[in-house]
């Protein structure tokens, strides 16, 4: 008797412990813009709700913040960019990649500029010198492009400005004349410009030509070691998500337009990069060149174990 009311006690609360994680709520983190977008659909569509993964969207202001967020367990899991994640790994936090987000593609590296405001006119590297440049985060992928762009025509960096601003406050800012570029991309620009703002100055991501990664999910990786189960139900719900944001535009427009508040007649029109949930340690090798060029980077990070296998 006593051993069947024990094991009777011992069913119970596994089934308690099973139902407590099924239900544990994850919030994923990212900015406002489009390139969280299977993770946006995943949730909208009730792909993670069928994997058992009862999934929110935190909007954070600047990407550079992800990290902190991610290890204070403010979120789970979060979309830094990829220069973002690198720093923080060479900078000893512990953070691990657990999925891709999203990929560079020539399409959408058009819309990626150097957005400059009224009474300026700034179409070259050396028209940037003793300019007030915002961007989205020091050290992520907007800022270091930007900067790999000076660099690659010649003019040295530490002549330019630099200031962080948000994405949503970008026209307010810039309208301002707090700052004189912002550098940003769709459909933040095509607002910018029906607002009669600025101008585009250049689509300096063009230029480089590139199809790296932009956004990776990540974890911490103590978060992860703790939840193999919500990890993977997270990567099959990613995969599954990412194949409905690049072949059905209208279902990704809905939730990019909830998530980042912007006007779906604008979502709808702006390219968007192209979804990718691979991700392997090789496939961040160029932006680590690029970021030890720029002195962003002090260690030699072992790639392959930055992504959770």
């Amino acid at each position: 008797m006593l051993k069947s009311l024990i094991g009777t006690i011992a069913g119970a609360t596994m089934l308690l412990v099973g139902a407590a994680q099924a239900q544990q709520k994850v919030k994923i983190g990212c900015t406002a813009t489009a390139d969280c977008a299977s993770a946006m659909v995943a949730i909208d569509q009730g792909i993670f709700k069928r994997l058992g993964l009862d999934a929110e969207m935190v909007l954070i202001g600047i990407n550079s913040n992800i990290p902190a967020a991610l290890l204070s367990n403010s979120i789970q899991i979060g979309g830094p960019t990829a220069t973002v994640f690198l720093q923080a790994a060479d900078g000893g936090l512990g953070l691990v990649g657990v999925a891709g987000a999203s990929v560079m593609t020539p399409p959408t590296n058009q819309v990626v500029t150097a957005f400059v405001r009224n009474g300026l006119t700034l179409t070259k590297p050396t028209d940037f010198i003793g300019k007030k440049v915002g961007a989205p985060g020091f050290g992520a992928y907007l800022h270091v492009l930007f900067v790999k762009w000076l660099m690659d025509n010649g003019v040295d960096p530490a002549k330019v400005n630099f200031v962080e601003v948000t994405f949503p406050t970008m026209s307010d800012i810039l309208r301002s004349g707090a700052v004189d570029v912002v550098l940003s991309g769709e459909p933040i620009v095509t607002r910018m410009l029906n607002a009669g703002i600025g101008t585009v100055g250049v689509r300096y991501v063009a230029e480089l030509g590139r199809n790296d990664p932009i956004i990776i999910y990540a974890a911490s990786r103590s978060w992860a070691a703790q939840n193999p189960q919500l990890v993977s139900a997270f990567r099959a719900g990613i995969r599954e998500a990412a194949q409905i944001v690049n072949t059905d535009p209208d279902k990704a427009s809905e939730s990019i337009a909830r998530f980042t508040r912007q006007q779906m007649e604008l979502v709808r029109a702006s390219p968007r990069n192209h979804s990718d949930p691979a991700l392997t340690g090789n496939m961040l090798r160029w932006w680590v060149t690029v970021m030890t060029q720029q002195n962003l980077l002090q260690g030699n990070l072992d790639l392959s174990k930055l992504i959770l296998e």
